[in-house]
């Protein structure tokens, strides 16, 4: 069954580094810490609990949070500019699970529309931060992002 929220987000912004390589960089192109440590200070400010820092990824960074009950983690990376195509932050909420679950698929699965909305409130305060694009899993790996919303519940 699909789920009824947006959990993959699209946004542009240049608040945050997407040209200078940290030495602490897995590989040169994992860029996105300062864009989770901004959120996790956004979400920390709306009594939202996370992580004190993000982890990082081979390819980006990530951290966990909750809303209620339920518990997420949020994974960025950036996608530098192509052709006609801007250079975009590319991230998505999943739930935060352990690793047996994981391995099952159960990251994707009862996503509620909380965790994306708690994130969707944090980008679409700074102005500093634009295009804001909601998309579905299946379309956004399909490559259908022109079907993107302005929010993850549109």
């Amino acid at each position: 069954m699909a789920s009824a929220i947006r959990t993959f987000v699209t946004f542009e912004s240049d608040k945050f580094n997407s040209s200078e390589a940290k030495d602490y960089f897995i590989n040169p192109c994992c860029y996105g810490d300062d864009v989770c440590k901004w959120l996790i200070g956004e979400l920390k400010a709306a009594s939202v609990e996370c992580d004190v820092e993000p982890g990082q990824e081979d390819f980006g960074w990530y951290f966990n949070f909750a809303v209620g009950e339920a518990k997420y983690c949020f994974v960025c990376g950036f996608r530098p500019a192509e052709g006609e195509d801007p250079a975009v932050w590319v991230a998505w909420v999943e739930r935060s699970v352990g690793f047996f679950a994981s391995i099952f698929g159960a990251r994707d699965k009862n996503v509620g529309a909380d965790g994306p909305r708690a994130i969707h409130q944090a980008l679409a305060s700074c102005p500093d931060i634009t295009n804001i694009r909601w998309h579905f899993k299946k379309d956004f790996d399909s490559g259908k992002e022109e079907v993107g919303a302005e929010a993850p519940e549109s």
